[in-house]
């Protein structure tokens, strides 16, 4: 019994062996346990932290400013005024007296052609009619001679003292005498006007300024022969670029809109956000055509007086169409514009911008909405999100098109009724009704409706969670961006 007893205490008291593979399982379960309720507890987080991000309403404040519609061009510039100073003689140009960027006067001597062939030929010019001016005095003497003879023999024939012979030939010999005087008068104008072309070829071996302005190129360099027989050769150009031309390109389509006098300014690629206005002065009625592309030349001109303005910088036009200055203006993405045929009150239009049916998606929102009490936009983007899914669009006068702000409306003059979700002292939204002017795609012009620093919804900032590390192997990620307060 004792030995029994012994033998049970000590199988009570030695550790119980369990088989390896047991106890290696066991191992392997924990671990797997232990990382599922790691993803578990992670997912939970991101889940919580993708709850905290949500959609917030873009708000924007009522301010004065200008709104203005234009259609933009590219344009070049060009001296107003410009002569090409070029060479009427032939020779050897032997001096420049100006270079690129000199300031010249009218008058100014600009280049100096070798002259000795034309210094000649004023010398011979000079000579011959000298001769020809000293055989007058012989000739005169001559008929003075001559018509003394010829009253003898009239007198000697009246007393029959002469003969028919004698008297014939001094009355032939009184003829020939004033004709040499009148022929050799008239060489002598044909000579003093020969001197005076040839003098004129002298003067115009000298080139002087014919404007004053400033020399913008020289195309031919001293020692260079120029041939004027066929063409006048160009030496230099001399510009007035105190007024420069700006020479645009504008499209068949937008040719409709443009009218002269209109304002016009444009900016230069070095000028900064420096503008510089003028008015349409003209359009050439001869097109260019480019690449089956049809383009008429606008020009206008601007003052220069600083000389910032250079030939040929780029400039970008803009032809402004419409304007209002100091005005109430708020985004366009605040306002929702009724369709034509529908209710002007703001509230059925805020109902119709959301696409709100009776019965149907939004209508909730939209009841909200007429009766006046505060707007839940993301319910109210939801419904619309919801009818565009499935189909619907938002109701209007036969199913016509929303016309998008910026067209009709855009126009001086024209207004349109509208609604705007604002935002009250105390946080709440409310529809209001405005009326709205002019329009671009923008920025709206308010008449009527809002004041100055009044807040208003202009769009929803829609929120994104953060792209995880394999973003850039799934695909982009959706950005934070703004949508507009309404569907137009």
């Amino acid at each position: 019994m004792k030995m029994e007893r012994d033998s049970q205490s000590e199988a009570q008291d030695s550790p119980i062996l369990t088989p390896p593979g047991r106890r290696k399982g066991g191992r392997r379960w924990g671990l797997i346990s232990i990382v599922l309720l790691a993803v578990l507890g992670l997912y939970v987080y991101l889940q919580d932290d993708e709850e905290q991000i949500v959609d917030q309403p873009l708000i924007a404040t009522v301010t004065v400013g200008d709104i203005e519609n234009t259609i933009s061009s590219a344009g070049s510039l060009k001296p107003s005024i410009f002569v090409d100073v070029g060479a009427q003689v032939s020779g050897q140009l032997q001096k420049l007296h100006a270079e690129v960027g000199d300031r010249v006067e009218s008058g100014q001597l600009l280049a100096e052609i070798d002259a000795r062939t034309q210094v000649s030929r004023v010398e011979a010019s000079r000579a011959a009619l000298a001769a020809q001016e000293a055989q007058v005095s012989s000739r005169r003497a001559s008929l003075v001679l001559s018509r003394a003879n010829a009253q003898r023999q009239e007198r000697l024939m009246a007393a029959n003292a002469t003969s028919q012979q004698d008297y014939d030939t001094a009355t032939a010999n009184l003829a020939s005498a004033e004709a040499n005087v009148i022929q050799l008068e008239r060489q002598i104008q044909q000579s003093r006007s020969t001197l005076n072309s040839e003098e004129t070829q002298l003067e115009f071996t000298r080139i002087y300024a014919p404007i004053s302005g400033t020399v913008v190129s020289i195309e031919m360099n001293e020692g260079r022969t120029l041939n004027a027989n066929q063409q006048a050769p160009t030496i230099l150009r001399v510009a007035d670029l105190s007024t420069m031309t700006v020479q645009t390109e504008i499209s068949e389509a937008d040719i409709g809109n443009m009218k002269t006098g209109m304002d016009i300014y444009f900016t230069t690629l070095s000028g900064g956000d420096r503008r510089w206005v003028g008015t349409l002065r003209q359009v050439l009625p001869t097109p260019v055509i480019e690449n089956n592309v049809v383009l008429y030349t606008g020009l206008f001109d601007v003052e220069n007086s600083d000389g910032s303005l250079l030939p040929e910088m780029t400039a970008q036009v803009f032809f402004v169409t419409s304007a209002a200055r100091n005005v109430l203006t708020v985004p366009v993405g605040a306002l929702t514009f009724a369709e034509p045929g529908l209710p002007t009150e703001g509230r059925a239009m805020d109902a119709a911008r959301r696409g709100a049916t009776p019965g149907g998606a939004g209508s909730d929102a939209a009841a909200g909405a007429i009766s006046g009490g505060p707007v839940n936009a993301d319910a109210a983007a939801a419904a619309m999100r919801q009818a565009v899914q499935s189909g619907q669009r938002p109701a209007g006068a036969n199913g016509a098109r929303r016309q998008r702000p910026g067209a009709a409306q855009g126009e001086v003059g024209a207004r349109r009724p509208a609604t705007v979700r604002v935002i009250a002292a105390d946080g709440i939204e409310q529809v209001r009704d405005v009326v709205v002017g002019l329009t671009s795609r923008v920025s709206a012009e308010v008449i009527s409706g809002l004041a100055e620093g009044e807040q208003v919804v202009a769009g929803i900032l829609q929120a994104a969670p953060e792209p995880d590390s394999n973003a850039s192997n799934q695909g982009m990620g959706i950005p934070r961006g703004v949508i507009p307060g309404g569907f137009r």
